[in-house]
């Protein structure tokens, strides 16, 4: 039998960190929980559940997360954001795969609950993740905001019965505000590792994004909320490539 460690990093997560450490207990052997100093009760509630904490300043999402990753006891480790939970099935699922391994990396499903559904289709689903894995062949890479698990040695990824839930924006102007936190964290790691942005970045991909998530990978399946998370996800990926460009070209402002 393998030991678990269940890793999760937060700030201001109070509305979501109890359901996140409830839904893994049965599975872990420790929770570590590395918070940014929250000015809410998320530390208090994770405490009281049983996590051991410890708080770091943000350094950046892939930072924060190979740094909770030093504090795991175990090498067999899950990670979790705050707002995320694992349904039965992917509980059942770990549970086999702690009690007799088959592999050293483990990919899932991620279903977002978005205006009070699921989302089912487009490009919020299956949102296949890496988040179980043995942490001496792994660490967190790929860009900030878009963080994802990447492997050192070549071995097999299984992938899990069941669902990842996780619960994202109480309302569009939450989505819409994330978007440009994010939108503004994309383009300056782009610009860091020396991407540019063309005119036709402006167009072609925000239009892009719209066709293959609405249409393409079936969001229009999931109604109002399908068109709306397809729509904002266009401006998002605009607001990225604008943002780009005015980074290798900036421009005084004429009302300073």
């Amino acid at each position: 039998m393998q030991h678990l460690s269940v890793v999760i990093i937060t700030y201001n997560e109070e509305a979501h960190i109890s359901n996140c450490i409830e839904s893994v207990k049965p599975v872990a052997d420790e929770i570590i929980v590395l918070d940014c100093y929250s000015t809410d009760k998320t530390v208090e509630i994770a405490r009281s559940k049983g996590a051991v904490i410890h708080e770091s300043k943000f350094r950046g999402y892939i930072e924060q997360k190979n740094l909770a990753l030093k504090y795991a006891s175990h090498n067999f480790v899950l990670s979790l954001d705050a707002d995320e939970m694992l349904d039965g099935s992917l509980l059942e699922a770990v549970a086999k795969e702690k009690a007799a391994p088959t592999g050293k990396a483990y990919s899932m499903n991620r279903c977002t609950r978005y205006g009070g559904r699921f989302i089912r289709h487009g490009q919020w689903y299956p949102d296949k993740k890496l988040r179980l894995f043995d942490k001496r062949i792994a660490s967190w890479g790929g860009m900030n905001p878009h963080d994802k698990i990447v492997l050192s040695s070549p071995v097999p990824v299984t992938h899990l019965p069941g669902d990842i839930l996780h619960f994202s924006y109480d309302s569009i102007e939450e989505h819409v505000a994330h978007g440009n936190k994010f939108s503004t964290i994309a383009a300056e790691s782009m610009y860091k590792r020396g991407r540019r942005a063309y005119w036709f970045n402006f167009i072609i991909n925000p239009f892009w994004t719209f066709i293959q998530g609405y249409v393409l990978r079936l969001g229009m399946l999931d109604g109002a909320e399908g068109f709306i998370i397809a729509r904002i996800s266009a401006h998002h990926t605009f607001l990225k490539y604008i943002k780009l460009y005015r980074l290798w070209h900036p421009r005084k402002r004429r009302f300073d």
